[in-house]
């Protein structure tokens, strides 16, 4: 009866009686801030504007729920999640030095043999130590983020938060919001579900010496994972959740909870994503605050998207969706400091790295020039300080931010050629609009036609490009189709002078590649691959006479305005 309360009230346009807010209330006045912002396809932002401040928080408020939000992003909040896996076992398993053998043909099989390889082979970067994320639970700095030990009511149990991609390591630092390019969950959910069934529970307690609650936790794992369908990406730096949730879904009843259906467990119902490709990178958490719908391709039409990220994460880990539904009731304050946290998500800024050196502001403003010319139609027109009145006598690392960024009003695709096939995905997952859990979070997924064209702010960060990452640098996505790199390899992001190449900003290609990226075999981007094509995005490149523009001393200019974004 509550929820349907707080649904007539928000309806009919009144305040909330006090005390029935189950969400964010701030300011402790018994209404919740989230009630005030328009999730619908109609949403509209007046040009100029952004939501980074999403349920408009006083500063000291927007300060302390962004962490709060944070946390939640730290350890995975969903306490009815399906995937816990028992912590002391699987560490004495792959801490013991008696268990050498096992870790040995772990290593083997699997690529870690012990935790600290296991964290280093799921990609998770180190907590940072600057006090810009907080530090829940016994986490500490230096700690892998992305995955937390928690307290449950048989034992310890491993977790995986969104921190797993949506943070990544630059040059020595963690970048929270930033793509991480070496995330592997996606690899480690495919593993799981091979190597799990093949161990039986008394087998494991008797390798581990798990208890009897840590053999439960295993048990609900194994059972989870298989009602969960996986797909390995393709190659590192991608993400498959998209082919997870939906091959999940294949493996459950059509009934509005998606129920557990024995006749689809082990004979899924058939999707395009049988055979489909709807690998694509994460997208930076810095760019949700102009946008009005979600995912690459902007298929979310209607609905908080941290509420549709809660959903289909849950998909993936088997969960029993009714448990989650009534969780999500319970914790719409965890979800509401969530959305807080990764709407008012900053992006970095090159000089932050690199200082200002080889900013010469007559290139700049060419190149300025160009963008407008060539990208604002699609990526937004950009206000920059130095174009403000006696921007002059500010120093030069303030002159370069942007003031103001006049993005579309709505968020829509835009068909430039690029590879179809992530977004050709969307049409399986239309399914999920028939669930009641969707449609009492009011998500709507409609699948489009191309990819929308997002703000470029920290752009310099977000190599490799394209939704695919089929395109290593700025210098191959800026460079015709049929001239652009066909293959290239990836590597980290560790040292600015051998891992980046700054001129065309992105990973060094050719004859610079570190011989130590060569060893890594899924870091070898091949763009004939289904779904990983680098065509498209070009027309921008040309005038209205299809005179190649964009090229030479022009692009450079270009490329150099780019890293001010």
């Amino acid at each position: 009866m509550l929820p349907l309360v707080l649904a007539l009230t928000a309806a009919l346009g009144c305040k909330e009686p006090e005390g029935l807010c189950l969400g964010l209330d701030a300011d402790g006045d018994g209404l919740c801030e989230g009630r005030a912002v328009d999730w619908s396809e109609e949403a509209w932002l007046e040009p100029g504007t952004h939501r980074a401040n999403i349920y408009g928080l006083d500063p000291q408020d927007l300060e302390r729920v962004t962490q709060d939000g944070l946390a939640h992003a730290m350890v995975w909040p969903v306490t009815v999640t399906g995937l816990r896996m028992p912590f002391r076992p699987l560490n004495e398993l792959l801490s013991n030095p008696d268990n050498g053998t096992i870790q040995g043909l772990t290593r083997q099989v699997a690529g870690f043999g012990t935790m600290p390889e296991l964290y280093e082979r799921l990609g998770l970067p180190p907590i940072p130590g600057d006090g810009s994320v907080p530090l829940p639970l016994d986490l500490q700095p230096g700690d892998p983020m992305g995955a937390a030990v928690v307290d449950t009511e048989y034992g310890e149990a491993l977790v995986f938060s969104c921190a797993a991609c949506h943070a990544g390591e630059l040059f020595g630092q963690t970048v929270v919001g930033l793509s991480n390019k070496k995330a592997r969950p996606n690899a480690f959910f495919d593993l799981a579900a091979k190597v799990l069934p093949t161990v039986p529970s008394d087998v494991f307690q008797d390798l581990s010496g798990a208890t009897d609650g840590e053999v439960f936790l295993y048990e609900e794992a194994v059972e989870s994972m298989s009602w969960v369908g996986t797909r390995n990406p393709q190659v590192l730096g991608l993400d498959t959740s998209l082919a997870q949730v939906s091959l999940s879904l294949s493996k459950r009843g059509q009934d509005e909870n998606a129920s557990f259906d024995v006749r689809y467990h082990y004979n899924p119902r058939a999707s395009i994503l049988d055979e489909g490709v709807a690998d694509s990178k994460p997208i930076p958490w810095w760019v949700m605050r102009y946008k009005t719908a979600w995912l690459a391709d902007g298929s979310i039409v209607q609905g908080n998207p941290v509420l549709t990220n809660f959903l289909w994460n849950e998909l993936g880990r088997g969960t029993d969706l009714e448990e989650l539904e009534n969780w999500l009731e319970d914790n719409q304050q965890a979800v509401d400091e969530l959305t807080v946290a990764i709407f008012a998500n900053e992006a970095p800024l090159w000089t932050d790295w690199f200082g200002t050196e080889g900013f010469e502001m007559e290139r700049l403003q060419a190149g300025h020039a160009t963008y407008e010319q060539q990208c604002a139609a699609c990526h937004g027109s950009v206000e920059k300080v130095w174009e403000q009145p006696e921007s002059e006598s500010l120093p030069l690392e303030e002159q370069l931010k942007t003031a103001t960024l006049y993005y579309s009003p709505q968020t829509r695709p835009v068909d430039v050629g690029t590879d179809p096939e992530r977004a050709l995905s969307m049409l399986a997952l239309e399914e999920l609009n028939g669930l009641r859990i969707s449609k009492s979070m009011d998500t709507v997924v409609r699948a489009g036609q191309g990819y929308v064209p997002p703000p470029l702010d920290g752009i310099w960060a977000r190599y490799p490009y394209l939704h695919n990452n089929a395109a290593p640098t700025l210098c191959a996505l800026l460079t015709p189709a049929a001239q652009r790199p066909s293959s290239y390899w990836q590597g980290p992001s560790d040292d600015p002078e051998t891992d980046f190449d700054a001129a065309c900003v992105g990973f060094p290609v050719g004859d610079q590649v570190p011989e130590s990226w060569t060893l890594v075999e899924d870091a070898y981007f091949e763009t004939s691959q289904l779904g990983l094509g680098n065509g498209g995005h070009e027309e921008m490149l040309y005038d209205q006479d299809g005179v190649l523009v964009v090229t030479g001393a022009v692009r450079e200019d270009l490329i150099l305005f780019l890293k001010t974004l």
